[in-house]
């Protein structure tokens, strides 16, 4: 547990750096802005590309894998949602509440701190809890958030869930990177060599983006926060692991890989949607804010356990 927490130390080392240069305002918001479209535009999707182009989907899709990350998170989203209506909520905030206790930060802290930590052939379980994430949870928000105050779910929703989908650049280049294997085109030497360059940016610069905007979270609503943040960083990892490991067993590297993934804090892209459609921004934030804080313990946790698969 010690050497796998010093192992993941550098990482939230690199989060608490950004948190202190957003905090200082040395990192201005708009700073901070500039940098994370840089990552997620950029150095992600360039990492991504050179990551899927070396696979086949073959060896990317696993539909055990699928059901049973699907049926652990499906089943926390329910557990959340119900808790939100049981408190008399909306389907809006209870739809973002349960966005906070499922989708974790996979894009700009799992990808490169799994790979690293796990090795090369966590590539492919990694991208496909993004892609099911992003495809299908991904959706489900804007359908459900966007169906309850049109109260109906017309064909303009759809189209709005699928040009999200074509316009993400995670997705996007996924599916070229892979498009491209599938050919069985070689990847030219110029080529590979600017995507790793520009994709060797991607770790420090997502993790300092995930510090300074941190920086400007606000800690209120401590209770729901810390509910959800438990949701987050306990009840989805166990869940996920009792669909991988006891309902749809899953090979056990990549069993070991998805539960990581689980147990990853929220993501701030919660935050985006939360801000986008005015629902409950202060209690994603602090979610995003204490999960992430008390994930430097929990994820460590998770993988010293997985490590034992």
């Amino acid at each position: 547990m010690i050497q796998i927490f010093l192992q993941t130390l550098p990482f939230f080392a690199l989060i608490g750096l950004g948190y202190g240069a957003g905090k200082t305002r040395f990192f201005t918001e708009e700073a901070t802005a500039v940098l994370t479209k840089f990552v997620f535009y950029f150095a992600l999707s360039a990492m991504l590309f050179r990551f899927s182009a070396n696979l086949s989907l073959t060896e990317v899709f696993d539909l055990r894998f699928v059901i049973a990350y699907l049926w652990g998170t499906a089943f926390i989203y329910g557990i959340a949602t119900a808790v939100s209506f049981l408190r008399g909520l909306s389907v809006e905030e209870a739809a973002i509440e349960a966005q906070c206790a499922v989708i974790g930060n996979v894009g700009f802290l799992g990808i490169p701190m799994l790979v690293m930590l796990l090795g090369e052939q966590a590539i492919a379980p990694v991208m496909l809890v993004l892609a099911v994430d992003l495809i299908v949870f991904g959706s489900l928000i804007v359908i459900l958030i966007t169906g309850a105050r049109d109260g109906r779910v017309s064909i303009g929703i759809l189209r709005t869930v699928g040009l999200g989908l074509l316009k993400n650049p995670m997705i996007v280049s996924i599916c070229v990177g892979l498009t491209w294997s599938a050919l069985q085109v070689p990847i030219p030497d110029p080529l590979n060599d600017f995507v790793s360059i520009l994709g060797a940016a991607a770790t420090p610069g997502a993790l300092f983006a995930i510090g300074a905007s941190l920086a400007s979270k606000s800690a209120e609503r401590l209770t729901v926060a810390g509910w959800l943040s438990f949701c987050k960083l306990i009840l989805h990892p166990a869940a996920v692991a009792f669909g991988a490991l006891v309902l749809f067993p899953v090979e056990p590297y990549a069993a070991g890989v998805m539960i990581a993934a689980a147990a990853l804090p929220v993501a701030g892209n919660v935050y985006i949607l939360a801000q986008h459609y005015g629902v409950a921004p202060h209690r994603v934030s602090a979610s995003i804010l204490i999960s992430t804080a008390f994930s430097i313990f929990t994820v460590s946790a998770v993988i010293a356990w997985i490590s034992g698969f």
